[in-house]
């Protein structure tokens, strides 16, 4: 297993859709299991692959749910069905996301209360969630990162300008930006 950096919003791979993966062999095995491997050097609570410069439709997370369950798994080519997101401004305490592509910032943004995603797993078997609340939101930001849309892109007219200052002030806009997990200073704290 290996550790994959982090590509940062600008990379071109973030902002395309994601192709379908159609070979389910030793290169995906090892491809998902290097995920998981960056992911937890990340202190992340999911990785899809374009974050690590591979444009399929893989996403791997580890997080508890709402619960406390830790939830741990893949979803390959998945397709996620949500509930309607509510048409309130959202919440800066209780709705902000960040991103490992979008390092050290985070900005409140609504999403779905509930969803239900469906896909394959690395040996090509059916796996299927329901979730809600906070494991719901990982499960749309991921499922996010396979469309081209990072969380940035769907935020309100004031929270958008916002991330448009430290877009900029960052440098986030410009490819070739990477960070590495494990070896480079954690950009969320953690």
């Amino acid at each position: 297993m290996a550790i994959h950096p982090i590509v940062i919003y600008g990379e071109p791979v973030l902002h395309r859709r994601a192709e379908k993966v159609t070979e389910f062999d030793d290169d995906l095995r090892t491809l998902v299991a290097d995920m998981y491997e960056t992911l937890k050097a990340s202190n992340g609570v999911g990785l899809a692959a374009p974050q690590i410069g591979v444009g399929k439709q893989i996403f791997v997370y580890d997080a508890d749910d709402d619960h406390g369950v830790r939830r741990s798994g893949v979803f390959i080519n998945p397709v996620l069905v949500a509930s309607k997101i509510p048409e309130t401004r959202p919440d800066p305490e209780d709705e902000s996301e960040g991103c490992l592509s979008v390092p050290s910032l985070d900005f409140p943004l609504k999403r779905a209360e509930r969803v239900t995603i469906n896909g394959v797993d690395e040996q090509g078997e059916k796996v299927s969630l329901s979730a809600e609340g906070w494991f719901a939101r990982i499960m749309q930001h991921e499922y996010d990162h396979l469309q081209g849309t990072l969380y940035v892109d769907r935020l309100d007219k004031r929270w958008s300008r916002k991330w448009k200052k430290a877009q900029i002030a960052n440098g986030y806009n410009e490819p070739g930006n990477s960070w590495m997990p494990g070896v480079d200073p954690d950009p969320f704290g953690h």
